[in-house]
């Protein structure tokens, strides 16, 4: 009898570790940041910080401002996430489909995935010209429990009440809700298949959120809906949200067995 393969276990790469935490502490920063500064926050030995930054600085991926001192995010990045985003399957299938929503309700339409435990980013988006309009872009990255993705996400993705608890009280809100009856949205969200934030996230919007499942039923995209809660309203969530499921549903056999869907 053949002996089992022995499980293969994940080795640690440091200094590409490293190299990803940088990164994302740049990209979440509103402005460029110092060596010092990026190597506190990330709990990195100065000089490795300036190593690692001088080599992403190379590769186009960082910027650096000599007077001041400090990185950014450049614009290399970008070329890496436009590949990522174009070949992702969810992205391209669901775009026509952001298109003809945005279109036919006049609000703006977007798709998210779940890249990492405890967050969303945004890979496809469409949008209409109106007076005033969100502002949304490819590759925005926010909390997996914000919004109304984030009560699809605790409704299907469960996660222990204590780490609900925690997660909640990190999340910034324009109108934050009470925990309980935050809850309570999240129940019925697993309840209708879809989630509403009517103006606690951003005040004066609606979200509209529909959860795209992998194989497991666990959440890993969404479908998400935004507009001025006025115009919303005047649709009426429930036939937005029929719609969107609609989509949903004629979407998601057509990822099964897909890599990246």
């Amino acid at each position: 009898m053949d002996k089992p393969a022995p499980a293969q276990r994940k080795r640690a790469v440091p200094a590409v570790t490293r190299a990803i935490a940088i990164l994302r502490r740049l990209g979440g920063s509103d402005e460029p940041l110092g060596v010092q500064q990026i190597a506190r926050d990330l709990g990195l030995v100065p000089s490795t910080c300036l190593h690692i930054l001088r080599v992403l600085k190379d590769e186009g991926l960082v910027a650096f401002d000599p007077v001041s001192k400090r990185y950014f995010i450049d614009v290399g990045i970008l070329s890496i996430a436009r590949s990522a985003i174009e070949k992702n399957p969810f992205a391209s299938l669901i775009q026509p489909k952001l298109d003809d929503l945005a279109k036919s309700f006049g609000l703006t339409a977007i798709a998210v995935k779940l890249v990492e435990p405890t967050s969303m980013v945004v890979v496809a988006l469409s949008q209409v010209p109106l007076p005033f309009r969100l502002q949304v872009d490819l590759g925005s990255r926010f909390p997996a429990l914000i919004s109304a993705t984030g009560r699809c996400f605790a409704a299907f993705n469960t996660p222990d009440e204590a780490m609900l608890r925690k997660g909640f009280a990190a999340l910034n809100w324009d109108n934050p809700p009470e925990f309980a009856t935050w809850r309570e949205e999240v129940r019925q969200a697993r309840e209708q298949g879809y989630a509403v934030d009517r103006g606690n996230y951003i005040s004066g919007v609606t979200v509209v959120a529909v959860p795209f499942f992998d194989d497991r039923n666990r959440m890993n995209h969404g479908m998400v809906v935004i507009g001025i809660s006025e115009r919303v309203a005047t649709i009426g969530v429930p036939a937005l949200a029929r719609e969107m499921l609609a989509v949903r549903d004629e979407v998601a056999p057509m990822l099964m067995g897909k890599p990246g869907g």
